[in-house]
């Protein structure tokens, strides 16, 4: 049906004063008084509602429209006129309303506030709360941000499997997929065996990350980015995990570990700008509700340059601040968020990559170090979250990958393509995994992953 956004006419609100318009959206308000009756509806384009103004000496069938609740849908027609209330430049006087949905008295929105707790459990409405209707649009512009980063980079936007049969981080935390049942495997010798019979003839599952897909694609196209959903089978119930999630991934062909670190600073800085300039109606409610002075952390990180830390010298920092961890630090352990944190925010009070990890702690596909120790591998942690990117320079040397793949107990079986990678005209080549979610936290002061995403997917909860 034709209608005219409410945002549109917000935004541009001259030119459509005192035409005649149909605009259409759920009712948040409803306030009878002796003469007029006010409704706010809100149709998602906007924060801000549409007010309507409906004459009771000229409207027709008022009680119906009176009897109406919040949630219910409406069609409006009538003429945008000057309104004398101080946060809006124009309202809507009614000459004709069509109740396209009723809302019964159970509505769950009826009441102005709700705990992010409960509405996880209505998430098939919570976007027509404001701090989803804000989250999932600010969602939608840093994804085109992201497309736009990279392809004004000369970037390929590479699509890899969802199904695959590797685990990409050799970590086992991977959801398998299958067509048979479990009663099937009585009388099979083995688990190979087993899945002889399946769908692919062998062990499946749902992809941990398209990185070693990408790198396939980055040694023909030179520079790629992949963009899409990723899957955990992590048994974490922390607010920085969830099973499901999207994920960033460029991979480079001809670069270094500081090449990828320059990147994913870039990266940032102009995700983050682009949101300050497009979103500003989100970002002021984010920070007037969630985090104060949101606004002035997301400029600095926009402006500031960011720390490059030796591992070595932030396990020393650590160790003479003094604090009791709850995570013991020595050289050799694998950061906690703790650790990660109070670099961040008490040592430098900005972002900091952390660069060459001990070897143990890191995966497989990771370029070796001279020192035989370490690797040419980057986090990126910021204050309030901690890593939101973890990236390396490969491992470009085919017998060194054959070696670390063995001498990690994997099976050569599941890796032979990505190994020989490095037999046919092998590069120097790296790159990063950012967690959209965990960034859309940082850029919203949002403390819960599960209120990143539409329809979040963790342990022990699948309900939509």
């Amino acid at each position: 049906m034709k209608h005219t956004d409410i945002k549109e006419i917000l935004v541009n609100s001259e030119k459509y004063y005192d035409k005649n318009l149909t605009v259409c959206g759920w009712i948040r308000t409803i306030r009878v008084s002796k003469n007029v009756c006010f409704i706010e509806v809100n149709d998602g384009t906007s924060l801000r509602n549409m007010q309507i103004i409906i004459d009771r000496d000229t409207f027709k069938d008022l009680a119906n429209i009176e009897k109406q609740s919040v949630g219910a849908s409406l069609k409006i027609n009538g003429k945008c006129v000057k309104s004398f209330a101080e946060k809006q430049a124009v309202e809507l006087s009614a000459s004709d309303i069509e109740v396209l949905g009723e809302s019964p008295a159970d509505y769950p929105l009826q009441k102005k506030k709700h705990s992010l707790e409960y509405l996880r459990t209505i998430a098939h409405l919570r976007a027509r709360t404001n701090t989803f209707n804000a989250m999932f649009r600010l969602r939608a512009e840093l994804a085109q941000a992201i497309h736009h980063f990279f392809s004004g980079r000369g970037f390929t936007y590479a699509h890899t499997p969802i199904l695959t049969s590797s685990d990409c981080e050799g970590a086992g935390e991977a959801f398998r997929v299958t067509t048979l049942n479990p009663e099937q495997f009585t009388g099979k010798k083995s688990i190979e065996e087993f899945y002889k019979d399946d769908f692919f003839g062998c062990k499946a599952g749902l992809t941990v990350s398209g990185q070693l897909e990408g790198e396939a694609m980055a040694t023909a196209l030179g520079k790629i980015y992949t963009f899409g959903p990723t899957f955990r089978a992590e048994n974490s119930n922390t607010a920085r995990h969830a099973a499901e999630f999207w994920q960033i991934e460029p991979e480079v062909s001809f670069a270094d570990l500081y090449d990828i670190i320059d990147l994913a600073r870039d990266m940032i800085k102009y995700l983050i700008k682009d949101i300050l300039d497009n979103c500003p109606e989100e970002i002021t409610f984010f920070e007037n509700f969630y985090e104060p002075g949101l606004k002035q952390k997301l400029n600095n990180i926009v402006i500031q340059d960011f720390e490059v830390l030796e591992y070595t010298k932030a396990i020393e920092l650590l160790k003479a601040s003094k604090v009791v961890f709850n995570y013991p630090v020595e050289w050799g352990c694998d950061l906690q968020t703790e650790h990660e944190r109070h670099i961040t925010e008490q040592i430098f009070k900005k972002p900091v990559f952390i660069v060459n990890y001990p070897k143990e702690i890191k995966s497989f596909y990771m370029k070796q170090n001279p020192d035989g120790k370490t690797v040419a591998a980057t986090d990126l942690l910021v204050p309030g979250i901690g890593e939101i990117i973890g990236g390396s320079q490969r491992e470009d040397s085919y017998d060194k990958l054959v070696a670390r793949i063995n001498e990690l107990h994997m099976n050569m079986k599941d890796y032979w393509w990505y190994v020989e990678l490095r037999k046919y005209g092998t590069v120097p080549h790296g790159g990063f995994g950012l967690g959209f979610e965990r960034l859309m936290m940082y850029i919203t002061g949002i403390g819960n992953i599960r209120d990143t995403i539409p329809f979040p997917r963790t342990t022990g909860s699948l309900q939509f």
